[in-house]
């Protein structure tokens, strides 16, 4: 990125972005672990997974469309002290009833991924800050470290639990102490979202008389196209998150915490890698096609992995698709920016997001029971899905020569 520096605002969003995304790594290796071993069937774990994305869901839409009017590094506070809340509630707490109350008000990323509103407000700020010629680099740089944030997070989650357990204590006292250290990230994220700027608000005029629906006053129709695709997408890929890969893993093989850690270690750093290559691919090629003919081999991969017959078969192939997995988010993200208003950003990356994580809100219910029915069948359907997905939003957006198709 010669010739541009981030400056203070910009290094200190990324910096956010690790830490949160080394907590949701952090605790995602042991999440379902530490609610199977409370004695949650399967079937209430599916049900609470599923109420955390719901409860981000409705959290999200309420916090990123009043973001750019209501001040985005407010709005940035309010949700680091929901994920400190409900992770302090998960481990204080063994009812069920307490669990899914703090699981929908809460912030929790059973994935590993970004859950809540600082994906779209920070979208938005760095937007703001950031010239629009280097946009999808910044954003490959944004979720590069995001990556590698979940990588250690996951590699250090899955080795502290395995200490814990190693040293004597049970497998609920171990998962628990993971859970405090995920609501002391919270807080730590708190403080230094505190040191944003004034740099990072909408500078845009107000919209005056335009008829303003969820912080949108232009850019509705096409945001709502976007939404639509990214909820298939999302749906798809809630049927495989990181806890319930992990939960497969174990099931299947008899992996350990500390492997299952390395294992998401080594995957989270592939696809940091492949963040990263995007933005040379999107420059050549254009922001739709890197984002589906990446894509659809990746999920090629992830249909062949349960039918590996060893551990070491099916964990590279799961190395193999995190290569190419990653290369659609900056490109997605810098397409989101760039079809809308700036002072329409948070709300449009709010939308959008939600609606990703309203898709795989469902996941968990299906994901989970049909592991039962049928090992490799969230593997499976997942591939699919995303394939489904890939060839709809190309169809849909191909002849957007600007931005989308890139060169002819």
């Amino acid at each position: 990125m010669k010739g541009y520096t981030f400056g203070s605002d910009g290094r200190l969003l990324l910096a956010t972005r690790f830490l949160r995304l080394f907590a949701y790594g952090f605790l995602s290796v042991v999440l379902v672990l530490y609610l199977a071993e409370l004695g949650l069937s399967n079937a209430r774990i599916g049900l609470l997974l599923t109420l955390t994305l719901v409860g981000d869901t409705a959290i999200s839409l309420l916090i990123t469309t009043t973001a750019d009017r209501a001040g985005r590094k407010r709005m940035l506070l309010l949700g680091c002290l929901l994920m400190a809340a409900a992770g302090a509630i998960f481990a204080l707490s063994q009812s069920f009833m307490v669990l899914l109350a703090a699981a929908t008000i809460g912030v929790i990323s059973p994935s590993g991924k970004e859950v809540g509103p600082f994906l779209a407000i920070e979208q938005a700020s760095l937007a703001h800050i950031v010239p629009s010629e280097r946009q999808t680099q910044v954003f490959g740089i944004y979720n590069l470290v995001g990556s590698l944030a979940t990588a250690f997070g996951s590699l250090a989650g899955g080795g502290m639990a395995q200490l814990l357990l190693g040293a004597g204590y049970s497998r609920l006292s171990s998962y628990r102490a993971v859970l405090f250290v995920y609501a002391a990230f919270g807080l730590l994220l708190a403080a230094a979202s505190a040191g944003l700027s004034r740099r990072v608000e909408t500078t845009a005029a107000p919209a005056g008389n335009r008829r303003i629906f969820l912080g949108l006053h232009t850019s509705g129709g096409i945001v709502a196209r976007l939404s639509a695709l990214f909820s298939i997408d999302a749906f798809a890929g809630g049927l495989i998150t990181q806890s319930i890969i992990a939960y497969w893993f174990q099931l299947r093989f008899g992996t350990s915490p500390a492997i299952l850690g390395s294992i998401f270690f080594g995957a989270n750093l592939l696809a940091a890698a492949s963040a990263l290559v995007a933005a040379r691919l999107a420059s050549r090629f254009g922001l739709i096609n890197t984002m589906v003919f990446t894509h659809i081999p990746s999920n090629i991969l992830l249909i062949l992995v349960p039918f590996m017959p060893t551990l070491p078969l099916a964990v590279l192939l799961l190395l193999l698709r995190s290569s190419i997995s990653q290369m659609d988010v900056p490109t997605r993200q810098a397409y989101t920016m760039a079809v809308v208003e700036p002072d329409e950003r948070s709300a449009a990356a709010g939308i959008t997001g939600v609606a990703r994580t309203a898709g795989s809100a469902i996941s968990p219910t299906v994901s989970l029971p049909l592991i039962s029915v049928l090992m490799g069948g969230p593997f499976l359907a997942a591939g699919v899905l995303k394939i489904i997905y890939d060839a709809a939003l190309w169809l849909s957006f191909r002849s957007t020569r600007k931005l989308g198709a890139g060169p002819r």
